[in-house]
């Protein structure tokens, strides 16, 4: 489901119809927001369990910026407890235009599961497509999934100077260096290029189409060929909304990296270089 000529996303039509044979993870999390579980609670794709972005799929912050990669142990034992399993498909979904739910995306595909699919639009084009609603708590066996990382490439700070085209994920003027509402030092890793993850979307809030995304992307130069060559990656700022310019790359048929620490892993070492303009 997730092979190199299936799309990474599943529609709310499609999900619809897969409901029963397909593990569904809600992933509404939101930088600054309410916690998810409430949300959850009161409201859900039927089935879906909840997952917590800070706990079961990041590690603590520390040198590896705002939002580490969990260990191997903690992701895989996050995702047996909301019943993942290796032979049974995975759909993710958020409220937050799939940035958060990339990232469960991003983890199982790196950890090796091969069928997993975020809901585009999320949540609320669920509903407003009339998808049924489930509320409470949801209970599922554990799943068997086995953890193994490496499926999906990634770059460490040591990397990214040498990567030709890196793609920064973030609003233009925290690019740009103007503002900086969460990290200490504002700007860029000198070199990169600059793809909102806004730009991935269309008014209705769903992923544009393959052409028309790679049309955006080869304008910065991260095309297939370079995808092919391991000469794209993308970072934002703590490695989480990265995933969701990683998602449009790979509807674009370019593969990236990702810089797990990102810019505000960059920073933790006053060493290194800042762009800003």
């Amino acid at each position: 489901m997730t092979g190199p000529h299936v799309s990474p996303l599943v529609s709310a039509s499609e999900l619809r119809s897969l409901l029963g044979s397909v593990t569904v993870l809600d992933v509404r999390y939101r930088m600054g927001g309410p916690p998810g579980a409430p949300e959850h609670a009161a409201g859900h794709v039927p089935g879906a369990v909840y997952v917590d972005l800070d706990a079961d799929l990041a590690a603590p912050p520390g040198a590896g910026g705002r939002h580490p990669l969990p260990s191997t142990e903690v992701f895989e034992a996050a995702m047996r407890r909301v019943g993942v399993s290796g032979d049974r498909p995975v759909v993710v979904y958020d409220d937050w235009s799939a940035h958060a739910a990339g990232r469960a995306w991003w983890l199982l595909r790196f950890h090796g599961h091969p069928e997993v699919r975020v809901l585009d639009g999320g949540w609320s084009h669920w509903v407003a497509a009339g998808g049924p609603v489930e509320t409470g708590a949801v209970d599922v066996a554990p799943g068997d999934f086995t953890a193994v990382p490496g499926g999906m490439p990634v770059v460490s700070a040591e990397d990214v100077p040498d990567v030709p085209v890196l793609v920064d994920a973030r609003a233009a003027e925290r690019y740009r260096g103007e503002t900086e509402p969460v990290d200490p030092v504002a700007g860029h890793v000198p070199g990169a290029v600059n793809v909102p993850t806004s730009r991935n979307l269309t008014d209705e809030g769903l992923f544009r189409s393959p052409a028309e995304l790679a049309e955006v992307y080869a304008g910065v130069g991260a095309t297939p060929e370079r995808g092919a060559a391991g000469e794209v990656a993308a970072y934002c700022g703590s490695g989480v909304t990265a995933v969701h310019d990683i998602i449009a790359l790979e509807l674009a048929g370019v593969r990236a990296a990702l810089y797990p620490g990102s810019w505000s892993g960059w920073i933790t070492d006053p060493g290194r270089p800042v762009e800003r303009g």
